[in-house]
């Protein structure tokens, strides 16, 4: 479908997928992704006539497997429309910001679950907190992971960490008889032993983010700081902190003594969130390792080698 124009909009917008969405998403997801986003300007385009918005621009760095459109409500309000691939990491991505309902993470003020779209509370998208030295940056995630870490309502509708990561698992020792992990086989049979410990005794239940780094925390208004793109499960606290134990990975990687950088960084978040510091290294070294094997099973080598760096380190 060709460009946009809603409600007198002086300029048309072009809702085609942006370069890296397109890449990404035929890279990830096959012939499935690509189906995706052969139909993705027509849904963009139904979703802004059904809701009455109108199209600004669509933010061209946005999300991986999601297409990111700055929007105005009928009213003028500034939101922000986003569609994303529905797939189970994404699925309950609405009931978690429901669940908030604005604290610590941007507001839903609208969804359509079928077709992964949701209208969301506009925040300033060029800004985050990888805009801040890295010190201030760990203080202000730790101090919003402690506002969205919350219990889940009574039949909520969320994976538990021992059952998402069990697959992952399994698909982590599949991998591992591939070529390109030949040479992470220690790592792991560490990573899948360390599995087996932590999924057998989850020591509490709360609605964890999921995908939490630097990148995915965003400048706002009636907030400093507001969290985006959770892909929500519930589980323990160091699930969700050892996603942000690898942030700004390369420069930490880089540094003249990075195994103790990096296993300084692992004991001063345990210590300022009191999350057991055995159960952080753990999550970390699954998580890095389980993404690091996957990247270089599609091809991502450079990311695939800095994880397992990183988990190597630790």
């Amino acid at each position: 479908m060709g460009p946009a124009q809603q409600h007198g909009d002086p300029a048309p917008v072009s809702l085609e997928p942006p370069e890296r969405l397109a890449r990404t998403v035929a890279e990830w997801e096959g012939e499935a992704g690509r189906a995706w986003l052969a139909a993705l300007p027509e849904t963009v385009a139904g979703l802004l006539e059904r809701w009455e918005l109108t199209a600004e621009r669509v933010f061209a760095a946005g999300g991986r497997i999601s297409m990111i459109v700055l929007v105005r409500t009928q009213d003028g309000t500034p939101a922000v429309l986003k569609v994303g691939m529905v797939n189970r990491e994404t699925a309950q991505e609405h009931a978690a910001l429901a669940h908030w309902d604005g604290r610590g993470a941007a507001r839903l003020l609208r969804v359509e679950p079928e077709s992964g779209a949701m209208l969301l509370e506009r925040l300033h998208a060029d800004v985050s907190l990888r805009s801040l030295a890295e010190a201030r940056a760990m203080l202000e995630a730790t101090g919003l992971l402690q506002r969205l870490w919350v219990p889940p309502a009574e039949g909520h509708p969320f994976t538990t960490v021992p059952d998402r990561t069990g697959a992952l698992a399994e698909l982590l020792r599949k991998r591992r008889e591939q070529p390109c992990a030949a040479d992470a086989a220690p790592l792991v049979d560490e990573a899948l032993e360390l599995h087996g410990w932590l999924a057998g005794s989850p020591p509490e239940e709360v609605l964890l983010h999921g995908d939490f780094h630097h990148g995915n925390v965003l400048a706002a208004d009636r907030r400093p700081w507001l969290a985006i793109d959770p892909k929500p499960l519930v589980g323990e606290r160091a699930f969700d902190l050892a996603w942000l134990a690898k942030d700004r990975l390369a420069t930490l990687v880089a540094k003249p003594g990075a195994r103790a950088a990096a296993r300084r960084r692992l004991a001063e978040l345990s210590e300022a969130l009191e999350v057991p510091a055995d159960r952080l290294r753990g999550w970390s070294v699954f998580r890095a390792v389980e993404a690091g094997v996957w990247y270089l099973s599609v091809g991502g080598r450079k990311d695939g080698e800095l994880l397992l760096e990183f988990a190597g380190l630790l």
